[in-house]
């Protein structure tokens, strides 16, 4: 039996991806099952930091070059 087509270890998480939105967006949609997952709103928080708000309801910031969830 084959497992050409088994990859473990190919996980990928939020930390990892470019400090891009498109990036955030790609990411986002193969974590949603391909559902698409877009931009619903910006702000600035008070540091400066530019805060995301996506469609699937969390928020999201770039910190020294990563992605995180902002709680």
């Amino acid at each position: 039996m084959s497992s050409a087509f088994v990859k473990e270890g190919d996980d990928q998480w939020l930390e990892d991806i470019a400090p891009t939105q498109n990036a955030l967006v790609n990411f986002l949609t193969r974590e949603n099952n391909g559902v698409r997952v877009y931009e619903t709103g910006t702000h600035t928080a008070e540091d400066g930091s530019e805060i995301f708000a996506m469609s699937n309801g969390l928020l999201y910031s770039k910190s020294g070059g990563r992605w995180k969830v902002i709680t």
